[in-house]
């Protein structure tokens, strides 16, 4: 039995979840070093993002960075929302403050979050620079890609391609890989030179190599295949 595109999409939602579990329990830590929980009921159970971002002294640069934190623990089911006076407050989900509990169970005697992060720390460099310098990682790390991108955009192309791409003429995919998403939407693919070294030749799609960091050459569209968090 063939399943449907929307059958496939729930399936593959569904293995992220779980993948990326452990997103929720950092963001939970980082709710509680914040103080989050303790403002929403220092206002009474309700406080806007703006008065969470004062009480936890958030940078005006950094407070994008929490309306993501606190749309994840929404999500979550950690905090809820309602409008009031066309202002969106963020209520606590359930009583009393459990902060205290929250911080016994994510305390770094308990969990242990090293700082750099426990892929440097393990191996010396971030996940490119592995890349980069270790042929097998990078071929293991270009499958990867290639596998999950592949089932997303032959479901992204054929159920909205028409309208998504329509009318485009040329099309940067930054950070690409092997170019599995140009191949079904685009003229041009941009990456790293290790990566462009070990891309296929007998294809349509015109490999460049470069750093995105750096610079990203024009084109009427620039796509990303992830580009933030919830």
């Amino acid at each position: 039995m063939e399943l449907t595109s929307h059958a496939l999409l729930d399936a593959q939602a569904e293995l992220c979840q779980n993948t990326f579990a452990f997103v929720k329990s950092m963001a939970l830590k980082s709710a509680v070093d914040l103080g989050i929980a303790d403002t929403i009921q220092h206002h009474g159970g309700g406080a806007t993002l703006s008065q969470i971002a004062i009480k936890a002294m958030v940078p005006p640069s950094k407070i994008p960075c929490l309306s993501r934190l606190m749309r994840v623990l929404t999500h979550a089911g950690v905090f809820s929302t309602q409008a009031d006076d066309g202002e969106q407050l963020l209520l606590l989900v359930g009583s009393p403050n459990q902060a205290a509990f929250t911080s016994l169970a994510l305390h770094p005697a308990m969990s242990e979050l090293p700082d750099p992060c426990m892929f440097k720390l393990r191996n010396g460099c971030t996940a490119f620079e592995l890349a980069n310098g270790d042929p097998a990682f990078n071929e293991a790390f270009n499958d990867g890609m290639v596998s999950d991108t592949e089932f997303t955009m032959d479901i992204v192309v054929k159920e909205h391609g028409e309208v998504l791409f329509q009318g485009v003429s040329s099309l940067i995919d930054v950070a690409g890989g092997l170019g599995a998403a140009a191949h079904a939407i685009s003229k041009a693919v941009m990456d790293l030179a290790h990566v462009v070294d070990k891309s296929p030749g007998n294809t349509d799609v015109q490999y460049i190599a470069g750093d995105m960091f750096e610079s990203v050459p024009p084109a009427n569209v620039i796509f990303l295949k992830v580009c933030g968090s919830p």
